[in-house]
């Protein structure tokens, strides 16, 4: 509710107290994962993709040469993005349902000396698996090489320490884990990476080494900002700091997560992952195989009695998602498995009582 609430103060976007609220927004945000003085935190206007699109345009240069490890709908949009920049690429594919392999990256930075950076998804939240961020941080350190992370549903709830990974640039946005409203992306960047990275961008507008020297020049953001929205980020953050920032945080949702599960497991419903790869953000499920499920009717009955479900976004398997995240607790999960559990029943969907604990039955 305080976050709603600080969204009905209008702010002058030119306003020193406005300026100084982005400032302690930045200054939190980076506290989050350890920036230090060695990294700085730039704030962007628009959803965590243009976020994505903005670290990758600034600072990975016209002739560098990108390997992306593939597991899932958002690492392919990393691609897809680079594609448009016109930047060289890399592809390591991963099953969907397997982790990116630390020793596989290794292996394809030790084969392609023309690779200058990895652009690694931490949380793939198309399926919900959890790469292995350490380690595969590690491996590219030691390389020699540069990493971009898109930590858009992980930061803020999975630990990540920047000066512990060496990790050139994380990203993520004003929403998910950190419990604010959609339309701020950010980027904790390393200084000497963003200062090497002047006329990099293909666009002013996505320019973070421009966003981030006009703003350490006046305290201002260069274009128009989402006041509402960094203002309800400022009390969201205020409440995730109340409430013990990352350690209890990612105690909830992990209870969530288990909630979730076990719940929907009772009814009969398979997980995709395997509880050992499964972060605790998004679940996916595999869909009832049974003729009179179809999940637009499924979705409407769910959403109609108070919640909103994912769909699947696996192209082989018929899936639904289910968000574990939000400023909920365990007694909404079990209300969102009630809900569903009569959904399917109204429909008549009969679901196999011999799923088990996890997918091994794929």
């Amino acid at each position: 509710m305080a976050t709603k609430e600080a969204m009905l103060h209008d702010w002058g976007s030119w306003d020193g107290a406005f300026n100084a609220l982005t400032a302690s927004i930045c200054r939190d945000l980076g506290e989050i994962v350890g920036a230090g003085n060695s990294h700085v935190c730039v704030p962007l206007q628009g959803s965590g993709t243009f976020a994505v699109e903005a670290a990758l345009g600034t600072l990975v240069p016209a002739d560098g040469k990108v390997l992306v490890p593939s597991n899932g709908a958002y690492c392919q949009r990393i691609v897809r993005i680079l594609g448009y920049l016109g930047r060289a690429v890399t592809v390591i594919e991963f099953a969907e349902d397997q982790p990116a392999d630390p020793a596989r990256i290794d292996a394809a930075l030790a084969a392609d000396p023309e690779i200058t950076h990895v652009a690694q998804v931490h949380c793939e939240t198309g399926t919900g698996i959890l790469n292995s961020l350490p380690e595969i941080a590690a491996v590219v350190a030691a390389r020699g090489r540069r990493l971009i992370v898109d930590a858009m549903s992980s930061f803020g709830v999975i630990p990540i320490d920047v000066q512990a990974m060496p990790i050139d640039a994380l990203v993520a946005a004003s929403g998910k884990g950190l419990e604010g409203v959609p339309g701020m992306g950010f980027v904790i960047v390393r200084l000497d990476a963003l200062e090497a990275a002047t006329n990099n961008s293909h666009s002013l507008a996505l320019d973070l080494h421009d966003q981030w020297h006009y703003m350490r020049k006046t305290g201002q953001w260069r274009f128009t900002p989402p006041t509402h929205v960094v203002a309800a980020l400022r009390a969201a953050l205020d409440q995730y700091l109340d409430e013990g920032g990352q350690p209890e945080r990612l105690a909830r949702y992990a209870e969530n997560c288990a909630t979730l599960i076990a719940g929907l497991r009772a009814l009969g419903l398979r997980t995709f992952l395997d509880d050992g790869v499964q972060a605790p953000v998004i679940v996916t499920f595999h869909a009832p195989a049974d003729a009179a499920y179809d999940f637009p009717e499924f979705y409407r009955r769910v959403r109609d009695k108070g919640f909103i479900l994912y769909p699947g976004k696996l192209t082989s398997i018929e899936t639904f998602r289910v968000g574990c995240i939000g400023a909920v607790g365990p007694e909404v999960m079990h209300g969102a498995v009630t809900a569903i559990g009569s959904a399917l029943k109204e429909m008549g969907v009969r679901v196999s009582a011999s799923a088990l604990p996890h997918n091994h039955a794929k």
